[in-house]
């Protein structure tokens, strides 16, 4: 190999690295892909940004538009929580509607926002059934991965494949093209989680007291401002904040005060419910033996309220909160909420709270006065949501005009990119400009709407592509696959490329293990002088089949937080439906589209 080709598999290696452990955001690692292959000269700075301009860029982009569309008119929502009417009655009955209908809906829009406006009413459904969420979550990621199969639009993955293989002079992937086998893995992947992969789910249902389940009650202390003891003025609350003691709220002569503001200043008898952590509170006491200003009573606090309401806020995927320190997001003004615990995968957090980075599926426990929850709710629906409410069940409004408006368009792009009459990028970037003209979206919820990290993802994936294209790498992996499997025909590569695809999808994000396989997969299959069509839809079905661990889908890693999963959990679920996806996929592919 010369210098280019090993510099470029370098890259390779070290991408993979940091996409395994997650040191720097996938973003980021894409920036640092393309910097690096064009700073070294094995591709050209034209070639570097040219992943921006693909079309299969360009259409994710303006797909993630659409689906925001979806959410907004509370369409998901509302169809949410008629679902949880059906698991209240029959369980399994609501398994099986719940999977059809994720996977249909995920079939046609980005299902990332379809399972965050499930995961809450999915949690809801199983602590009212009795039911463990881990029993419901997996198959709710899952079936939106089987959805996601049987259609171009399906994942971000399909149409990445598909402007590979339209970069490299191949007709791109039709709308319907791998509906067939999407829609036998979506029915075996149903059975299979209704009789087999249920059961290798965990069993034992979780605590349902908010108090119990985040331990909260030993960080919440009572003040009572019995008599003053100076002339001073009144006590600024300042004091307390000072030491890092949040305000719940403070009841003054009857009158209670959420969220006071710093200025706000205390009296004889007001009676304060403040939180804090085992320092906090050791320093609340000493300030309390000073006496200052007043006598103090101290006294146990509980989290029971007429005025108040605990509520459970899980950060979704792409909120604007991910990344940020609790104490930076200034929960007390933005939200009128006092965070009392945080639940992350290592489990429940009291201590330091305001040093806790958010990660999405992190779940908080905040005391909110009644008259707030509705702004909290506002909070929870649009493009830029920032949580979802667990612990509460109204549903939101439904707006009738609007979906049926997004429908329309979801169905235009659908049909004129199917008959071929657009381009699905061209169909895509049309029906947003319907939506902004038509004003369900505004032009700022469209900008907001677009993932871009998975946009700058795909970018940095199809570089890799381009620079093994450069390099010849992607000739040396074709003829070592080729050599390997070619004693067993055309069949066994099929099958070879599709478990490799699978394996590395499960360790790095499937847009990247697609990227580096699908050049692969065409040279193979020129090499052997066969349709291209069978290489890259093993390719295709591959990257968007994952199940064996958390981090091999968005989905996956969505509620392997917000379920509190082990990683093992995925293993055992996930490792003989991707064994039943391979063979099915072995064999029905070649059957299906032919050499």
């Amino acid at each position: 190999m010369d210098f280019y080709s090993i510099t470029t598999l370098i890259i390779i290696i070290l991408a993979v690295i940091l996409f395994v452990t997650e040191l720097l955001s996938i973003d980021l690692v894409a920036i640092l892909i393309i910097t690096s292959l064009v700073l070294t000269g094995v591709i050209s700075p034209e070639e570097g940004v040219e992943g921006f301009g693909n079309t299969a860029t360009i259409t994710v982009a303006f797909m993630f538009v659409i689906s925001a569309a979806m959410l907004k008119t509370g369409a998901l929502q509302f169809l949410a929580h008629r679902l949880s009417k059906v698991f209240k009655r029959n369980f399994n009955q609501g398994m099986v509607l719940m999977m059809i209908l994720i996977a249909f809906i995920s079939a046609f829009i980005n299902n990332t926002p379809v399972v965050a406006v499930f995961i809450p009413v999915i949690i809801q459904v199983a602590n009212a059934s009795g039911q463990n969420p881990k029993k419901m979550l997996i198959p709710l990621s899952f079936a939106s991965i089987f959805g996601g199969t049987c259609t171009l639009v399906g994942t971000s993955t399909n149409m990445l494949v598909s402007g590979i293989a339209e970069h490299e002079g191949l007709e791109s992937i039709s709308m319907f093209q791998m509906t067939p086998i999407g829609i036998v893995f979506l029915v075996v992947g149903i059975l299979y989680m209704l009789f087999i992969g249920n059961r290798l789910l965990p069993k034992k249902v979780e605590e349902k007291d908010l108090d119990k389940k985040f331990n909260v009650k030993k960080f919440l202390t009572e003040l009572q401002l019995i008599e003053r003891t100076t002339n001073n003025n009144n006590l600024p609350i300042s004091i307390l904040t000072e030491i890092g003691i949040d305000i719940i709220h403070i009841n003054r002569s009857g009158k209670s005060f959420a969220v006071p503001h710093e200025e706000f200043e205390l009296k004889e008898g007001d009676t304060l419910k403040v939180r804090g952590d085992s320092n906090q509170i050791q320093n609340l006491k000493e300030w309390v033996k000073r006496k200052e200003y007043f006598t103090v009573k101290m006294g146990d606090a509980t989290s029971d309220s007429k005025d108040s309401t605990l509520v459970e806020l899980i950060i979704v995927a792409n909120s604007p909160l991910i990344g940020s320190r609790l104490k930076e997001v200034d929960f007390k003004e933005r939200f009128r909420s006092v965070p009392l615990g945080v639940k992350q995968r290592r489990g429940v957090l009291n201590e330091n709270l305001g040093e806790i980075s958010l990660k999405a599926g992190d779940i908080i426990l905040a005391e909110t006065k009644n008259k707030y929850i509705d702004k909290l709710r506002q909070k929870e629906t649009g493009t830029d949501a920032h949580f979802a409410l667990l612990s509460e069940t109204k549903i939101n409004s439904f707006n009738k005009q609007d979906f049926y408006i997004v429908t329309a368009v979801i169905f235009g792009i659908v049909l004129t990119a199917s008959l071929g009459i657009l381009h699905i990028m061209t169909a895509a970037i049309l029906g947003v400009s319907l939506l902004a003209i038509l004003k369900i979206l505004k032009m700022k919820e469209i900008y907001q709407a677009i993932d871009w990290q998975v946009i700058f993802l795909l970018a940095g994936s199809l570089s890799l592509g381009v620079a093994m294209q450069n390099t010849g790498l992607d000739v040396m992996f074709a003829e070592s696959v080729i050599n390997n499997l070619q004693q067993w025909g055309p069949i066994a590569i099929v099958s070879g490329l599709y478990i490799s695809t699978s394996l590395l999808t499960s360790i790095i994000s499937n847009n990247a293990a697609v990227a580096l396989f699908t050049p692969i997969s065409i040279v193979a299959a020129n090499s052997l002088d066969l349709s291209p069509i069978p290489f890259i839809m093993a390719i295709a079905f591959a990257g968007s089949a994952s199940f064996i661990t958390p981090i091999g889908y968005q989905t996956n890693t969505m509620v392997y937080s917000a379920g509190k999963y082990k990683f093992i959990d995925f293993l055992k679920v996930g490792t003989l439906l991707n064994i039943l996806f391979w063979a099915i996929a072995t064999f029905m592919i070649p059957w299906v589209y032919g050499f």
